[in-house]
């Protein structure tokens, strides 16, 4: 049955992946009317979740943001199928390192680094980092079930020369890495809601108590790497500029979980200077009343 789906569906990915730009972006507003006005995909979800965090904005506002949310989604699903053929010259064009340079001062300290970013913009572009950085680029992702599609996200995400770790894979492989003296530069997408147990830490996150992963900064702390911060910026349609924000040289220095906190303030600033560009359709504050009195 894996097989099956696979089959059935890659042939229309390739398709959509060999689209010129133009092509594709009105296919995109087709998604969009799709998504939004006719099945409404999530945006129950998508309401609820900007509602909860915009208390003060109007109904209108809060449909305007939404709107814009969808069409960028659209444009984002889009542009993460067209990964497939995207030569390295155009994503090279499209998605820009704004200060390569601090990249260079980071890896002088000859400490590997670990990168946090949130799900905003586009972070599946992002694969084009490995042309700014001599260490090693690692991205860990969750594993899919379907064993086909995770080996064609795996391709995909891989075809830049970034190494893809399964999350349970991290520990292990850093670890390697560390003690055969491999330098690298490893990418989290910590802004996800992790399993709720006792021993979870709650920040706040958009003014909210929400659970918070806390396993990049463990692993920076215990191991001594440096930590950073990926903003990633929509320039416009098709096109982002990124930014490399140092969090801390010395990991170690800083209490726990303030590393944890000051990335959740860094992807804050960008929700609040335009909130249509982050992933609204997730449940990231589903736990917010349940947490220990």
């Amino acid at each position: 049955m894996q097989f099956l789906a696979y089959i059935l569906v890659y042939p229309l990915l390739w398709i959509i992946s060999i689209l010129p730009f133009p092509l594709l972006y009105l296919v995109s507003d087709g998604l969009y009317i799709l998504m939004y006005h006719i099945i409404g995909y999530r945006k129950k979800v998508v309401k609820s979740n900007l509602k909860l965090v915009f208390p003060g904005k109007s109904e209108q506002e809060i449909s305007v943001i939404t709107k814009k949310f969808y069409s960028h989604l659209s444009d984002m699903f889009l542009e993460m199928t067209k990964t497939l053929t995207i030569s390295e010259k155009e994503l090279n064009k499209r998605f820009k390192i704004k200060n390569p340079e601090e990249f260079k001062r980071l890896e002088s300290m000859n400490k590997s680094i670990i990168l946090m970013f949130g799900h905003y913009a586009s972070w599946e572009w992002s694969v084009v980092l490995q042309n700014y950085i001599n260490f090693n680029g690692l991205a860990v992702y969750k594993k899919l079930a379907n064993k086909y599609f995770d080996n064609l996200v795996r391709r995909m995400r891989s075809k830049f020369n970034t190494t893809l770790i399964s999350t349970k894979e991290t520990i292990s492989t850093i670890n390697e890495n560390e003690s055969n003296n491999i330098k690298s530069i490893m990418a989290f997408l910590s802004d996800q809601s992790p399993r709720l147990t006792k021993e979870v830490y709650w920040g706040q996150f958009m003014g909210i108590d929400i659970p918070c992963f806390t396993g990049a900064e463990r692993l920076a702390k215990k191991l001594d790497l440096t930590t950073a911060f990926l903003k990633v910026t929509k320039v416009k349609r098709g096109h982002y500029e990124a930014e490399i924000k140092t969090l801390a040289e010395d990991s170690t220095a800083y209490n726990d979980y303030k590393l944890t906190d000051m990335f959740l303030r860094e992807v804050e600033k960008q929700i609040y200077e335009a909130p249509e560009y982050y992933f609204w359709t997730h449940k990231r504050w589903k736990y917010k009343d349940r947490k220990p009195q």
